[in-house]
């Protein structure tokens, strides 16, 4: 009898997590989003957003980002990890021990939150990548 009903709980826990789950999935909608027909936002000299879900401010979020050709941000690190892959141009990245990647399309590179890094686009073509991140965004500069 006590394994009848310690069966009977166990399919109650599973079909309840299974109806709950089923319920998750119907509020969840397809996203679509072009970059080339979005409005970015200037967000900081040389850096323009588009905010593709979240909030930048309080974290997550995902987003496409635009360097200006040419852009440079000196050495700064960020609060939380940030991964990015790049769609075109070249993302340019410069560690603090001198560890450098030119990150071009199709390419990835993730940062862990406080990883002291200088970064800018490329010369002619400037950078567009997508951004995420589990945290919120802030550029923390270094003290010189």
């Amino acid at each position: 009898m006590r394994k009848v009903m310690t069966a009977v709980a166990l399919l109650g826990t599973l079909v309840c997590g299974c109806v709950a789950a089923a319920s998750a999935m119907q509020d969840k909608k397809v996203a679509f989003v072009d970059s080339s027909k979005g409005e970015f936002k200037a967000m900081a000299p040389g850096a323009n957003v588009l905010l593709v879900s979240g909030d930048l401010e309080k974290g997550p979020f995902s987003a496409f980002v635009k360097f200006d050709a040419g852009a440079k941000f000196d050495m700064h690190s960020h609060s939380s990890d940030l991964r990015l892959a790049v769609i075109k141009g070249a993302y340019l990245y410069k560690g603090a021990k001198g560890e450098e990647h030119r990150v071009g399309p199709g390419c990835y590179i993730s940062t862990p939150g406080g990883d002291h890094h200088w970064s800018g686009g490329d010369e002619k073509d400037g950078a567009l990548f997508y951004m995420e991140s589990n945290g919120k965004f802030d550029l923390i500069p270094d003290k010189k």
